[in-house]
């Protein structure tokens, strides 16, 4: 969905509206620096009327105050970047938690209507990208104007022709403008989509790059890559060369208000005598380049407004929370414990396709165990997805506990189940960092517990640094059983009600694969568990019903059809 863009400049402004006194802040402390600008070029041009006319008198405490004014300067301009920053930096923390909370909201079923590498970049970049729209262009947007016809008039004050010359540059230099900005807008635009492509297919064809080379195809796809990034560059390239002639626009109106006001002032410049009229026509010289330096900051970051429109339309695709703070709350009490019942649920990804699951029905108690059995494809991995909030059912309805499930908070679902799948998804960083995933909170004792019963302690003596070792992505320097049992421990960190695993033994040896079913019999017990497994070790677990796929075939006791 491609979010309008009357809404998306609105929710942009209700951005504004968020930090608008912090923003007042920046301005006033750049008007002040301003101020301070109109000072500094005053004494700098005494100083050199009175070397003009060769007169010492006030020279001194000319260059005296000119330094004093340079310091100030120095220190306000630190100060307000520091302060422009602070603002940026806080700004794209808050609203990075906004879109975390919105997205954890929408749940699972938000991968299925959006590229993951478009949440990743919605979160990362394109917020990251704020930083200069909040520390440079909303200060800039209010400051231009009111700094730069604030020097018009200080310049008319002092002197006549020169403001007006200074004043009509003024007046014709924002319609300049807006063309190239316009322009800078629709170009830079677009190379955001094409970098947003870019991304996608990547990450696409990184995750498929195993069957990619198995079906002799590396050779086109990395062309197909290359001609992607090729038009990136190109796009980019032409964003920058419309910035240059936005930046070359506003160099030649001020070269020519600067022209015009030293023709203008040149009797004054050439015959000495009179230092008053001297230190005026100079003073309006040094004043061109402060009455554009707004203007060129407020042009400088007119890209980032175009950024933050764009992260606007990202941001407001994504799916709006269905369900309010009030309604819908699922609480488990006191008993910790899950009944899933599925009721006539059938499955399918479109009308023109087979069903996938067709009329399941079954009931699934605390202490139970559910064996999903058939061959790849039968449908074993899109059951667990209809539970985890994936996808909803077609047809029927799966009640948690009596609650129909499509009515439940996905944060509340995903707080009471637990999930193992055929490969954990471990990141860099410690063996505990990667245990404490599970939950970031758990003391110490719970910590240990966890690594006991998923038998990690067998194999942290075998590790440099114990439970410090650091591990590479994706688990890299643990073998396929270490990792597995890393999973079990998150899985008993989170003392989840429910468990779904999907073939949690695959591709282990059959040793490792009895080691690790030990663990998972421990971690089953007064919890509700499915598992989808081609395992027969499996069956040999208590309170086992079977569940045969494709066939419906629903077995309520263990070795009976």
């Amino acid at each position: 969905m491609v979010a309008d863009k009357k809404e998306a400049k609105l929710w942009v402004r209700q951005q504004n509206a968020l930090y608008k006194k912090a923003v007042w802040g920046v301005v006033f402390l750049g008007f002040l620096n301003v101020i301070l600008g109109c000072i500094q070029a005053w004494f700098l041009a005494s100083a050199l009327a009175h070397i003009l006319d060769s007169s010492m008198d006030g020279f001194v405490q000319a260059v005296l105050w000119f330094f004093v004014t340079c310091l100030l300067r120095i220190l306000l301009n630190f100060t307000q970047q520091l302060i422009a920053n602070s603002l940026g930096q806080k700004a794209r923390s808050q609203l990075r938690k906004k879109l975390l909370s919105q997205i954890f909201a929408a749940g699972p079923a938000l991968l299925r209507s959006h590229h993951s590498s478009k949440v990743a970049g919605l979160l990362v970049d394109n917020v990251e990208m704020l930083e200069g729209y909040f520390s440079r262009w909303l200060p800039s947007s209010y400051l231009w104007a009111l700094a730069q016809w604030f020097v018009v008039a200080v310049v008319f004050w002092q002197n006549r022709s020169a403001g007006i010359i200074l004043a009509t540059a003024s007046l014709f230099l924002p319609i300049f403008q807006a063309i190239f900005g316009i322009a800078t807008a629709r170009t830079s635009r677009k190379q955001f989509l094409a970098l947003s492509r870019l991304q996608g297919r990547f990450l696409d064809r990184l995750r498929g790059l195993a069957t990619i080379v198995m079906a002799g195809r590396s050779e086109q796809e990395a062309e197909a890559l290359q001609k992607s990034a090729d038009e990136l560059r190109q796009r980019t390239m032409k964003v920058l060369r419309v910035a240059f002639l936005t930046s070359a626009t506003t160099d030649l109106v001020m070269i020519a208000a600067l022209v015009g006001i030293v023709i203008t002032e040149s009797h004054f410049l050439l015959h000495t005598g009179n230092i008053s009229q001297a230190t005026n026509a100079l003073f309006a010289v040094f004043m061109v380049p402060e009455a554009f330096a707004p203007f060129r900051s407020f042009s400088a970051a007119y890209q980032d407004r175009a950024r933050a429109t764009e992260t606007a339309e990202v941001a407001l695709s994504l799916p709006k929370p269905q369900y309010d703070n009030e309604q819908h709350e699922f609480n488990l009490g006191d008993s910790e414990a899950v009944e899933l019942k599925f009721d006539d649920v059938s499955f399918h990804w479109s009308d023109d396709r087979e069903w996938v699951l067709n009329h399941i029905s079954f009931t699934l108690r605390p202490n139970e165990i559910l064996l999903l059995n058939g061959p790849s494809g039968a449908g074993k991995s899109t059951l667990l997805e209809l539970v985890l909030g994936f996808i909803k059912p077609t047809n029927g309805t799966i009640f948690f506990n009596n609650e129909d499930i499509t009515k439940i908070k996905p944060k509340e679902l995903a707080h009471h189940i637990s999930y193992l799948g055929q490969k954990p998804l471990l990141f860099f960083g410690t063996l505990k960092e990667n245990i404490l995933f599970a939950r970031p909170d758990a003391s110490e004792k719970e910590l240990q517990s966890a690594i006991k019963a998923a038998a990690i302690d067998k194999f942290l003596p075998q590790l440099p640094h114990n439970i410090d070792t650091m591990i590479g992505e994706g688990g890299f320097g643990l073998s396929g059983g270490q990792a597995q049992r890393v999973a079990i421990a998150r899985a008993y960190l989170k003392n989840a009600p429910l468990i779904l695993m999907d073939e949690p033994t695959a591709h282990l040896d059959k040793e490792t694969e009895a080691e690790i079913l030990s663990s998972l019999t421990n971690l089953a017990k007064n919890r509700t568990v499915i598992i989808a497994t081609h395992s027969a070790q499996f069956t040999a677990l208590k309170d086992v019903k079977t569940l045969n796929l494709p066939l419906h075939q629903y077995v309520t006791e263990k070795g009976k059809s």
